[in-house]
């Protein structure tokens, strides 16, 4: 048989892609250090490669002392935040099943909906974006709806800055004997994550904020209550490629013999890069990353509050990594994050949903959690609004 080398389009004239150095101060992705670019860029080799192996089990014991588990089953999802979302959910949601979520923000909204796409009945509580999840509405929907199975809840809402009490939430759900979801996907790295202290069920992060890895892995973690049900589902997770009981087979191997099992290209070069953004972490120790997040935004705020600007949030659940600061109406929005960016090659991100134009998201993450870049970022900012 002859093969058709007829082309329908013409090659196309494409020149090669040259990355502008920014300054990323924004809500997600953070700045890169260079050693975890310069990991990325090693020679690829294979997903079943004995190296990659060691490397994957020194990912997965890094991850466990950064969100201070002993769980099992604690390892990165291919896939950015969302699809992490989407892997805890569908894997501990089944058709049918009552699910009580939380929504203070973005991202409250977009579990409620990952988990109506998973069959469930989802019920939800609400609070005004900027607030905490008020626990108090939480035991109320419980005793209203004895069969919920699981309270999904946001620890760090990325879309406000605003932090809820993990602790106390998931302490709810225990006592209704309900497993949890607990999205960390800024608060991880940043601020206090503690799994197993929070008996938490079912936790997903992003390699793209505080662990200052590039966007496109998932770092989960699912508690042994968790584990059992998985493994004994009613029915298939809805997703072959996030099915955790597939995936085991490959991060965990096999139980009788340990070998792992192929179940997709992971991918490898970017594991690469998570390893040495955790390996920075676990060098500097967790204590001393939350105290540098701290510092430095400290250092943003005290900067913007003299220059007269005013936050979203109330300090007591402020995020350090996350903050969202009201604008003045005389204040241009997009003109001034235009000027910051083409001008300074400094980028800060936008307000959401009912705070869209209404005020700005400096994220003070990883790399970006550095004394020099707060400086940066109010001088900038000093000379756009004057």
């Amino acid at each position: 048989m002859s093969l058709n080398t007829a082309l329908i389009n013409e090659r196309p004239l494409v020149d090669k892609f040259e990355s502008p150095d920014r300054l990323l101060m924004g809500a997600g992705p953070s700045r890169v250090h260079e050693d975890v670019l310069k990991v990325m860029s090693q020679t690829t080799i294979g997903h079943l490669d004995p190296n990659i192996i060691v490397m994957m089990d020194q990912l997965k014991e890094m991850l466990r002392y950064i969100f201070q588990t002993n769980n099992d089953m604690t390892f990165p999802v291919s896939g950015p935040g969302s699809l992490g979302m989407e892997a805890v959910v569908n894997n501990m949601v089944e058709p049918g099943d009552e699910v009580l979520i939380a929504i203070n923000g973005v991202f409250g909204t977009r579990m409620a909906e990952v988990a109506k796409r998973a069959g469930a009945k989802v019920i939800t509580t609400e609070d005004d974006w900027g607030k905490a999840v008020d626990p108090n509405k939480i035991e109320t929907a419980l005793r209203s709806n004895p069969d919920v199975k699981i309270v999904g809840f946001v620890h760090a809402e990325t879309s406000t800055g605003a932090l809820s009490n993990a602790s106390e939430i998931c302490q709810l759900a225990k006592d209704n004997n309900t497993m949890t979801i607990v999205d960390t996907v800024t608060s991880l790295g940043g601020i206090p994550v503690n799994v197993d202290v929070w008996h938490a069920d079912g936790v997903y992060s992003g390699s793209q904020k505080c662990l200052s890895c590039p966007p496109g892995l998932s770092p989960v973690t699912f508690s042994d209550q968790a584990v059992d049900f998985i493994m004994n589902r009613k029915s298939p997770v809805q997703s072959w490629l996030l099915d955790l009981s597939l995936v085991a087979g490959y991060w965990q191997g096999n139980n009788d013999s340990g070998a792992r099992t192929y179940h997709h290209t992971a991918p490898v070069n970017a594991l690469m890069g998570l390893h040495e953004a955790l390996r920075k972490i676990v060098e500097e120790g967790l204590e001393n990353v939350w105290a540098r997040h701290k510092m430095v935004s400290d250092i943003i705020v005290s900067g913007m509050e003299n220059m007269g600007f005013s936050m979203l949030v109330d300090e007591l659940i402020r995020l350090p990594e996350l903050l969202t600061i009201k604008l003045p109406e005389e204040i241009d929005d997009v003109a001034i994050r235009k000027k910051l960016l083409n001008e300074y090659n400094l980028e800060i991100s936008a307000g959401l949903g009912p705070f869209a134009g209404k005020l700005w998201r400096i994220g003070v993450m990883g790399e970006g959690a550095r004394e020099e870049n707060a400086v940066k970022v109010l001088s900038a900012i000093r000379e756009c609004i004057n």
